[in-house]
């Protein structure tokens, strides 16, 4: 019974198995009849149609980003501007190229001033065919034809045998043709090329937009150009883009074809620019054209419309920032005038939040002479807040008493008597101020005494003085002091997010010198490294990395309104100081007599400030560098660098600030840098207060619009 039902139950199977062949058969038979007609009947009409269109892609480039202040006023805006475009297809000719740059200078008035020597010759040969065949000889000809001469190198020879008299034939008229036919020739197939967007006005742009079918490849559109709405506020650091004729840098092309650029896009080659160039750029619009073995448009498609490039929201107060500007720049000039000051032509303020790292204020101011009328000028030279570097003098002393707590050294209550030291072989070694006596750590930086820094460096050095007597010293504290240093940001990099940025420059080891570095006067710091410096004091010993962008914003596409955040920058810390607490607080309640104490070096410019300021002054001998160094030969004359740090308030500190006056003057002046500290300070709270009890800003509202610039793009 069982072997029966086994039986009947194996003869199912195959009948199964056939039915489901025979269905794979079926679907097969039919997906060969399909194919069959679509190749046989259908098959010419198919290979026509691919053969007779082409699908090209265009990229059109977007408007970039905007940038705000962090209070959301814009900074850098976009204008629109009328333009005129040329897309060269596949198959066209230089005639043809040439017929429509002919039709439209007769609509359009475009500047031929820019045409290079190498542009007239070429145009000269497209309208001169017969004489330009005269330039090569027929043994040349004969050549040419036999394939011992390249098309490219016939060429070259005419492009050589043109002469100015030849050149000269042209008029302006067609020099304004060849101006135009250049920009068609500097383009790339199926990709838009600007040929005017100056001063396009609006009557060429409507005569063109009506004769646009006689112009094959000629388009009106809009395009767009920076404008810098406070003018030259921070103008350096905002950066430049290159122009639509530049497009990508050079020795930038591999880096940027790989990321789905344009050759002629415009980019970011400076500063914020450049650093957050994939942040502004934004998304291409995509147009499909679809177009004929002819090159001639059949049809469009719009794949995707693009999209401005993303906003940024910068850490900057604009209207402290202006405030603070107008400080530096009215103290420059007036310390400019003053008898000893005559190579002083250069300043810089940063104000940050010593918690988070905004960088609130960076400004940078330099005088130069005017190439064209001789007379001096100020610019903008905020970028040299951390791309220059100078020696600060004592502002470094807090730095270098907490190196030698650190090291074990000393302690808070060890004193030394600051008398002149007689080191055999080298001059007078002494303090800024005679009969200063005995001091501690906190008084040491209170009156700025050189000689107890002096001792700090013995003892790291583990050497010991004897008046009269050679000092030798172990080297490896050199080292010592720069890991210490390096702890503040002092000696290496901030981590600023933007590009150049310098660490300083850190003088050869010597025994000698190494007393100089404890006080300021061997290694060099920017007015960048300051700031970060004395934001680790005021915040209990936290390096904190300064930052110029608080965020990144969808963007907005009709208004002047803030997008959804994309991402928030947040405090990034570096470092914290060991035993930061313990040791810093010597060192805030010196940085706090020095503004307040009996003997304190500030204490004249900051002791009344209602704000309870703590900070540290600096002088440094140095050497002069500038713009006219090249007058004084081998030997640059003697100067004097002023420096200033500081916080504020002492309990509870909101904001750093760091003042550095490289070459302020010769011999003996007045103290610029506590003059522009107090007023920057004083600036910073009385905006807060304003705004705390809610008064307008319209005046400078008002002056705001009125000094708009425009960029010029490299």
């Amino acid at each position: 019974m069982v072997s029966t039902k086994k039986r009947k139950k194996r003869a199912h199977v195959p009948f199964r198995l056939n039915i489901l062949f025979f269905a794979v058969f079926v679907l097969f038979s039919l997906l060969i009849l399909r194919l069959g007609i679509v190749q046989i009947v259908y098959g010419d009409d198919f290979k026509r149609e691919v053969e007779r269109t082409e699908d090209v892609t265009v990229k059109n480039p977007v408007p970039r980003g905007k940038m705000f202040d962090r209070n959301g006023q814009v900074i850098l805006d976009n204008e629109p501007l009328n333009a005129i475009t040329y897309t060269r297809y596949q198959g066209t000719t230089q005639e043809e190229m040439l017929e429509v740059a002919e039709k439209l200078a007769g609509m359009i008035e475009k500047p031929y001033d820019k045409l290079q020597e190498r542009d007239k010759k070429d145009f000269w040969l497209l309208k001169n065919e017969e004489e330009a065949k005269k330039l090569i000889t027929k043994k040349e000809w004969d050549a040419y034809y036999n394939k011992e001469i390249t098309d490219k190198k016939l060429y070259d020879m005419q492009v050589e045998r043109v002469t100015e008299k030849h050149i000269k034939t042209l008029t302006p008229a067609e020099l304004e043709v060849a101006a135009i036919w250049r920009e068609f020739n500097a383009g790339y197939a199926q990709t838009p090329q600007i040929v005017k967007n100056v001063d396009v006005s609006d009557k060429e742009f409507a005569v063109v937009s009506e004769n646009l079918e006689d112009l094959p490849g000629v388009d009106t559109t809009t395009d767009w150009k920076r404008k810098y709405v406070f003018g030259d506020t921070l103008r350096t650091i905002l950066g430049n883009t290159t122009s639509s004729a530049k497009g990508i840098p050079r020795e930038q092309l591999d880096y940027y074809l790989s990321r789905d650029y344009s050759l002629n896009d415009r980019v970011g080659i400076s500063y914020i620019e450049k650093q957050y160039e994939e942040v502004l750029q934004g998304q291409k619009a995509k147009v499909k054209n679809k177009t004929d073995k002819g090159g001639n448009v059949l049809g469009t498609e719009v794949v995707s419309e693009g999209q401005r490039g993303k906003d940024l929201v910068l850490t900057i107060d604009m209207e402290l920032q202006r405030e603070v500007e107008k400080i530096l720049e009215e103290e420059l000039w007036a310390a400019k005038r003053k008898p000893g000051s005559a190579l002083l032509d250069r300043g810089f303020v940063v104000m940050m939040d010593p918690h988070t790292g905004d960088i609130l204020t960076m400004a940078g101011k330099k005088i130069e002479k005017d190439p064209k009328t001789g007379k001096y000028k100020m610019d903008d030279y905020a970028y040299g807040t951390f791309t220059s570097s100078y020696n600060v003098g004592s502002t470094v002393k807090g730095a270098t008493v907490y190196t030698g707590l650190h090291e074990g050294v000393i302690t808070p209550s060890t004193t030394f008597y600051d008398t002149p030291m007689n080191i055999k072989g080298t001059p007078k070694k002494s303090s800024w101020k005679s009969g200063i006596g005995s001091v501690n750590a906190a008084s040491a930086l209170e009156i700025s005494s050189n000689v107890y820094m002096f001792h700090v460096a013995i003892k790291l050095g583990k050497g010991t003085y004897i008046p009269n007597q050679p000092l030798p010293l172990d080297l490896k504290a050199f080292n010592t002091f720069r890991e210490n240093f390096s702890q503040f940001g002092l000696g290496v990099r901030t981590g600023l997010d933007l590009p150049s940025e310098s660490a300083g420059f850190a003088g050869p080891i010597e025994g000698g010198k190494l007393l100089d570095l404890a006080i300021g006067q061997y290694d060099t710091y920017t007015a960048m490294q300051l700031a970060q410096y004395v934001s680790t004091v005021a915040n209990g010993g936290t390096r904190i990395q300064p930052h110029i962008v608080k965020e990144i914003r969808e963007p907005e596409m009709e208004s002047d309104e803030l997008g959804p955040i994309i991402q928030e920058i947040q405090p990034k810390v570096l470092n914290r100081i060991d035993k930061g607490e313990e040791y810093l607080d010597v060192v805030k309640q010196g940085f706090w007599r020095v503004m307040h104490g009996s003997r304190g070096t500030a204490r004249s410019m900051f002791n009344d400030a209602p704000y309870n300021p703590a900070g540290k002054t600096g002088t440094a001998e140095a050497f002069y560098d500038g713009f006219e160094r090249k007058k004084f030969g081998k030997i640059p004359p003697e100067v004097m660098n002023l420096s200033l740090i500081a916080f504020a308030p002492y309990e509870k500190p909101e904001i750093a600030i760091s003042v550095l006056i490289p070459w302020a003057y010769q011999g003996s002046g007045d103290s610029y840098n506590n003059i522009i500290g107090r007023k920057a300070l004083d600036a910073y709270f009385e905006i807060k207060k304003k705004r705390a009890s809610g008064e307008s800003n319209s005046a400078n509202d008002q002056e705001q619009t009125q000094n708009g610039t425009e960029n010029q793009t490299e």
